[in-house]
């Protein structure tokens, strides 16, 4: 199989390429396409991959080119990883928004929403021309926001376009060990939007084990997401929420600690990747150095996580039991796996609704447990959610809704509706201020009118 990956000299592509040398069964991937628009970027993950690659003599061969299509031609598999406006948007996002009192995160509240309106347009005409050029080729979808995006190319390739993000994949695992299961063995009732999610039982053997859980304060403020929440707040619940919902439920809590920080996330992320691309970029490198400079430059973003959130807790640094990832690429490769060889699989992805929540229309997308098989991914039936959810996820689907319509129109009222129907921004004013400033930042928004 040939898979081409888009945002190819992104950071987190050796971890794809790592899980690639772990799969050995018949009909793996053969050949992967490094695309991105930076050639610098591409040179410097090409040696890293070439560092993985060092001794392994049937892993897949790796070209990298600028040229999109050049890249899609062939392709079976398409993983879509870009970042519109490099990390240098991203901290411009995260700081515009904070100025104005609001949060700046890339995928939740008003930097979600500015990532979203660069970003869509793009993928839009990337989709656009996987259509065109790869037309039998599946895409899955990385690239943040990760729910608005796949509603964005969906609109082209329909049911081939599939979203993943690894923090279910995380809560899941990290829920079912602590109640003494095989993560493989557990059913997860998760339901949301991306990074809008809660996990609502975990059935072990066809009993759901998650009442347990609640019922013990200290089991619950051992993990990661339990000492970000308190126990108290998860029992209220009844549910345990994905971590993204930090920013939700401690919002002014969490904008005042990132405020009061030396450094955005999205500015640290810029200057520590600038120096790693530098390094491995740098002329005849020795062997294994490319790779030595991305394991260290990787532990040291994976430590720092969600930091000012662990603050606003009072938790401390991160264990060494939460710095295992949900693992995406293992989630990607699963999921590739099912469909090209119909080895069928259960996965929480992000799918187009059809009717599993009825608070939502059927091309929404939403994020919840599917069956996977030669024909794609299908959600499971779930149960209603509970009114609070319910708000959060209509209200925040009716925002991503807007990103959607004033990237098709062009509409500088459309993009301040979107801001201003937010539960994050929830000010017309305030809105109005984000639009311009964004748009004074970012020459990916000069559409809007």
């Amino acid at each position: 199989m040939r898979l081409t990956i888009l945002g190819g000299g992104g950071f987190r592509v050796p971890l794809v390429y790592g899980a690639l040398l772990g799969d050995r069964a018949e009909g793996r991937v053969s050949h992967v396409t490094l695309y991105d628009e930076d050639s610098g970027r591409l040179r410097a993950m090409a040696r890293v991959l070439a560092d993985q690659a060092a001794g392994i003599a049937d892993a897949p061969a790796v070209t990298a080119t600028t040229d999109l299509d050049e890249a899609l031609r062939g392709a079976d598999f398409v993983f879509s990883a870009i970042r519109v406006g490099g990390l240098e948007g991203r901290a411009a996002d995260e700081r515009i928004a904070l100025a104005e009192g609001v949060l700046g995160q890339e995928t939740v509240g008003a930097g979600g929403i500015a990532y979203g309106l660069r970003t869509v347009p793009v993928a839009r005409e990337i989709a656009r021309r996987v259509a065109r050029t790869a037309p039998d080729a599946w895409v899955i979808n990385f690239t943040n926001p990760a729910g608005v995006v796949t509603e964005a190319m969906a609109e082209e390739l329909g049911d081939r376009v599939i979203g993943i993000c690894d923090s279910p994949v995380g809560l899941g695992r990290r829920i079912a060990r602590l109640l003494g299961a095989r993560p493989e063995d557990a059913w997860i009732d998760y339901v949301g939007l991306n990074h809008l999610g809660w996990v609502r039982g975990l059935r072990i053997g066809g009993r759901d084990e998650l009442p347990r859980l609640l019922a013990d304060a200290r089991a619950l403020e051992s993990f990661e997401e339990g000492r970000l929440f308190g126990a108290e707040w998860l029992r209220s619940l009844g549910a345990i929420p994905n971590e993204y919902l930090h920013y939700y439920y401690f919002n002014r809590d969490t904008v005042r600690a990132y405020q009061e920080a030396k450094q955005t996330r999205g500015a640290f992320l810029r200057d520590q990747q600038r120096g790693f691309y530098a390094e491995a970029g740098r002329p005849d490198p020795a062997p294994g150095a490319a790779l030595a400079a991305w394991d260290r430059t990787r532990a040291e973003r994976e430590a720092t996580y969600m930091s000012e959130n662990r603050e606003v807790a009072g938790v401390g640094a991160r264990e060494e039991s939460d710095l295992e990832s949900g693992g995406y690429e293992k989630v990607a490769l699963a999921l590739m796996r099912a469909i090209a060889r119909d080895e069928r699989a259960t996965l929480i992805l992000n799918v187009r609704n059809r009717g599993t929540l009825s608070v939502l229309d059927a091309e929404a997308v939403i994020e919840v447990p599917c069956l996977v098989d030669a024909n794609g991914a299908h959600p499971v039936a779930v149960d209603p959610l509970p009114l609070h959810a319910v708000g959060l996820v209509t209200s925040v689907k009716a925002a991503e809704r807007e990103v959607l319509a004033a990237a098709a129109s062009g509409s500088r009222a459309d993009a301040v509706k979107a801001f201003a129907l937010h539960p994050l921004v929830d000010s017309v004013g305030v809105a109005r201020r984000l639009v311009t400033g964004y748009a004074a930042e970012h020459p990916g928004l000069g559409y809007l009118r």
